[in-house]
């Protein structure tokens, strides 16, 4: 994955930055973004050089306790 872009549930600025966080933390990533202000709670990662898949960031956001899906 060298752009992946996510439909969640993430609703809250404090969940948005925790989750973030999380992320670049966890995962090579250049970018990290949430929209929460979209209906899907659009979020979208711009992996780092090291290639990033996406059913990883899906498990890992799903273990975070959050709904997150391909988006198409």
């Amino acid at each position: 994955m060298e752009i992946g872009i996510f439909r969640t549930n993430i609703c809250t600025p404090q969940d948005k930055n925790n989750v973030i966080q999380a992320i670049q933390q966890h995962f090579n990533t250049t970018t990290c973004s949430i929209d929460i202000e979209d209906c899907d709670k659009v979020m979208r990662i711009v992996a780092g050089p090291v290639t990033v898949e996406e059913h990883d960031i899906i498990l890992f956001i799903r273990r975070m306790g959050y709904q997150c899906e391909r988006l198409d």
